[in-house]
């Protein structure tokens, strides 16, 4: 079991921003596809945005697209979400998953680690 350790979360007004880090194992961001999910109360857990090990990225275009935005460092090991003119809809918390490359990126049941996840709250 690969540990995912999300942090960053917080309590935020409307439009501003946040930076999630997701710490990993050395070299995990090196071999496996990397995603971030969040999932609000009441609501099914929802895709993101991803990265894959060798760097492309894809994001939930409906609603966080051109707002957050998805990197790594992969000497750290560490998995980034950089979030933007945050909106109350945001509100969720947020977790980071780690998947065998080849395997569809937008599903949840690809990712076989999952972090403990990191609340972020946006008020209006």
């Amino acid at each position: 079991q690969t540990q995912l350790v999300e942090s960053g979360g917080g309590s935020v007004q409307a439009g501003d921003s946040l930076r999630l880090s997701c710490s990993t194992p050395p070299k995990t961001v090196m071999w496996y596809n990397m995603a971030w999910f969040r999932q609000a109360p009441g609501k099914e857990r929802e895709f993101v945005a991803a990265i894959s090990r060798s760097g492309p990225t894809t994001y939930n275009d409906d609603s966080v697209k051109g707002r957050f935005t998805i990197s790594k460092d992969n000497r750290k090991s560490t998995v980034y979400l950089q979030m933007s003119s945050l909106k109350p809809e945001d509100t969720a918390v947020y977790y980071c998953a780690a998947a065998q490359p080849g395997t569809p990126a937008r599903e949840p049941r690809s990712y076989q680690n999952w972090g403990q996840g990191t609340q972020v709250t946006v008020s209006s």
